[in-house]
């Protein structure tokens, strides 16, 4: 009876843990979080599962129960960590004026926390997936996080699309639950807080598995139908948070796999297309058909988003200049932000200010073109605004915070994680392609992502990352064993 506990508590409750931090990743800004401020919106409930996980596998190495990996990857990754470190404590030493009631040591201790906080997802992921078995288990827990937020997203669509859903009603469930009442413009949020953010997710965290089953015809469950159906809708999901970042890096991360790991079926695919202009009449109608019905879905997805003046703005536009079209497509104040950022990396080229300084830098060196056209900045330069501004952009934020070593450490570590996932392939498995096709998409996806947010606790740019680093240690140390016995 004993030896059955003890077993359960080794085996089934990480799993349990594991299964709830994927189930619960789609809600991004948990309401329920104490000791935080309302100004903190990035509050991952995945957060409270995985605040068990750790320590128990933890204890469960200490005592001899299990063994973890310690993939080659973490060796870059330490190092990027250790200097992130070191050079948050050389940023002391500049020491920078307060701004608006926030310190330097105030903002480094937050900004260490939420590095700390982005390490535990990667640790986890790398951790919890051992083999093809485990890799299973997590990639079904994802689905059925995406399930859910579907079904909110859905709901949400109901709600601005029909009348049977009473909005304010609606609000008061979200609120439950999220630090974001619906977004007022009728854009699909989701679980998470904001369009952009759910857009973000789906295009690193779930439509490159869903994309790689499709592309290796490769399936977790026995339903063959599930991946092309979740597919679809997380698409039309995605249009319909009207995302310009979301949806360009969801094009720009599928067309990338697509011609690296789909030549053959393209290859393919066109032969049998161009064959069949060659035979009956039947067939060239159905190419004709096709074609048409491509670019009509096309068409549709052009006029769905051209509803929105914001959209049309990327086309629509009277700019004689890099920053008058910033202005005029409403992304003057991220460049204004990043171009003050970049200012301390000018003053501190090779280590930076210290990770979480870089906004006591960006309102005293904001572009003259942003202080009299774009009303956000203007908003924000009011002296009755408490608001602590950011780069916006997380390569903009690690050159100004951690300098040109950071910087190198952070590529460095991303271009092994690429590597791991390429390795994959070495073992010709069916289901290790699927994963490394997958890994490719979210690496894609995550190095786009990244040019429109500076957050590093967000799962987003951690968790597929880990798993697929964790799948290559593993794979890496069963080649070497059969190379061995060989």
């Amino acid at each position: 009876m004993k030896n059955s506990v003890r077993e359960a508590f080794t085996v089934n409750l990480p799993r349990i843990l594991w299964g709830a931090t994927l189930l619960t990743l789609p809600v991004t800004s948990f309401r329920w979080f104490p000791f935080l401020g309302e100004g903190t919106f990035v509050r991952p409930l995945s957060l409270y599962p995985l605040a068990v996980l750790l320590p128990l596998l933890l204890i469960q190495v200490r005592r001899g129960n299990i063994k973890l990996n310690w993939a080659d990857a973490l060796i870059p990754f330490g190092m990027l960590v250790l200097f992130i470190f070191a050079a948050t404590s050389f940023g002391a030493l500049i020491d920078p004026i307060p701004l608006r009631g926030q310190t330097y040591s105030g903002r480094a201790i937050r900004a260490l926390a939420t590095l700390l906080i982005g390490i535990s997802f990667f640790i986890s992921a790398v951790w919890m997936n051992k083999g093809e078995d485990d890799f299973r288990f997590t990639v079904r827990w994802l689905y059925a996080g995406l399930c859910l937020d579907l079904a909110w997203s859905g709901l949400q669509a109901t709600t601005f699309y029909t009348g049977l859903l009473n909005k304010e009603m609606v609000t008061h469930w979200q609120l439950a639950f999220s630090m974001r009442e619906l977004v007022r413009t009728n854009r699909i949020s989701g679980l998470a807080y904001e369009p952009a953010w759910l857009a973000g997710q789906l295009a690193t965290t779930f439509i490159p598995f869903l994309f790689a089953a499709v592309l290796t015809n490769f399936r977790i469950t026995r339903l063959k139908w599930m991946e092309p159906v979740l597919l679809g809708l997380a698409l039309l999901v995605v249009l319909a948070t009207y995302s310009r970042g979301g949806l360009l890096t969801t094009v720009a991360a599928a067309g990338l796999t697509f011609l690296l790991f789909g030549f053959d079926l393209i290859r393919v695919a066109w032969i049998w297309f161009i064959n069949g202009f060659r035979g009956q009449l039947l067939n060239i109608l159905f190419r004709i058909g096709i074609i048409t019905i491509v670019f009509g879905v096309f068409a549709g997805a052009f006029l769905f988003l051209g509803q929105k003046n914001f959209f049309r703005r990327l086309w629509e536009t009277d700019a004689e200049n890099l920053s008058e079209y910033l202005v005029d497509i409403n992304a003057g104040a991220r460049g204004a932000y990043s171009a003050g950022a970049l200012s301390a990396f000018e003053d501190y080229p090779l280590a930076g200010v210290g990770l979480g300084a870089s906004g006591f830098y960006i309102y005293q060196n904001l572009p003259d073109w942003a202080l009299t056209t774009v009303p956000e900045i203007a908003k924000q330069m009011s002296p009755e605004n408490r608001l602590y501004p950011n780069p916006k952009n997380l390569y903009v934020r690690l050159l100004a915070e951690t300098g040109l070593i950071g910087f190198f450490l952070f590529i460095a570590f991303q271009f092994h994680v690429l590597g791991d996932m390429l390795n994959l392939l070495q073992r010709n498995e069916s289901w290790t392609r699927f994963a490394a096709v997958a890994g490719v998409f979210a690496w894609l996806a995550i190095t786009f992502y990244n040019f429109t947010q500076d957050s590093l606790t967000t799962p987003n740019i951690w968790l597929v990352s880990g798993i697929l680093v964790g799948l290559a240690e593993t794979s890496s140390a069963a080649s070497g064993d059969v190379a061995f016995q060989k």
